[in-house]
């Protein structure tokens, strides 16, 4: 452990990545305590402020602190998108296994499916996921998970096609293991760096996606405060105050830029060749 975190550190992007993410679960865990204002409460002689003492960041439409805001928003936003790129990768994670292990005509079926799925743009099949489930919170979780399992599961299987040729794959055979046994504690456990590496840079697309399906009305409603809901709801307000739009938009870039940098420092960290 103490040898991978030093070639995780050893690397520009995986010290910068690693040490972003942390100030960001940082901000999810104790955001409600470094809040300094309670998010929802208006206050119409406090509109459009600029960053102060009184309020770092400045306030919004309603008077309300953004500061606080983004520190509470970050549960709403960052956890969400980590939780469904969870989801999207173990569904991937199995389908891909699955398909690897079974080979032949099966093999064949399942990934001309997923290629036909993959042809729809994350974006699109999230919408057309989040529209047919209806607009909420939990279900733009479910659509934007839905919409990596099938990049997760080409991955995945091109990384179990050599596992599965494996001797101890073969053993678990012979010894007439079933399907789902060899699948379960043979194969998944031996494919698990890449699917890391690759959950760990797919947060950052989860994140735009869940702020985009949120800026669309399809994901956080108001009053919540999730940072694309919040870019969405400053738009018509921008020119009276940039700061209501630029700081929810510069969390979501920072965050996004540091969990890319994280699957870039895995990826080498990970990597024998180095």
């Amino acid at each position: 452990m103490i040898e991978f975190l030093k070639r995780l550190l050893g690397t520009p992007q995986g010290a910068l990545g690693l040490f972003i993410v942390l100030l960001i679960v940082a901000v999810v865990v104790f955001g409600p305590v470094i809040a300094t204002h309670d998010p929802e409460q208006m206050s119409i002689l406090s509109r459009y402020k600029a960053p102060s003492a009184s309020f770092w960041l400045g306030t919004d439409q309603y008077g309300r602190d953004i500061f606080s805001r983004l520190m509470i928003g970050a549960r709403a936003t960052v956890v969400m998108a980590v939780l469904a790129t969870i989801a999207g990768t173990l569904i991937g994670a199995l389908i891909g296994t699955t398909s690897a292990f079974l080979g032949g005509r099966a093999d064949e079926f399942i990934m001309r499916t997923v290629d036909a799925v993959m042809s729809i743009p994350s974006l699109l099949f999230a919408l057309l996921v989040v529209n047919l489930l209806g607009s909420s919170t939990v279900n733009a979780l479910v659509a934007v998970a839905i919409a990596f399992a099938p990049g997760m599961a080409r991955i995945t299987r091109s990384v179990a096609l050599s596992v599965r040729k494996q001797d101890y794959v073969n053993a678990a055979i012979a010894r007439g293991e079933s399907s789902a046994f060899i699948i379960r504690r043979e194969m998944l456990p031996n494919v698990i760096a890449p699917i890391i590496v690759e959950m760990t840079i797919r947060v950052a697309f989860a994140v735009m996606l869940f702020a985009t399906l949120s800026f669309l009305g399809l994901g956080a409603q108001p009053p919540a405060a999730e940072w694309g809901l919040m870019v969405s709801e400053a738009r018509q307000y921008m020119h009276l105050s940039a700061y209501i739009l630029i700081w929810p938009s510069v969390a979501i870039a920072i965050t996004a830029i540091g969990f890319n940098l994280l699957g870039d420092g895995l990826r080498d960290a990970l990597n024998p060749r180095t």
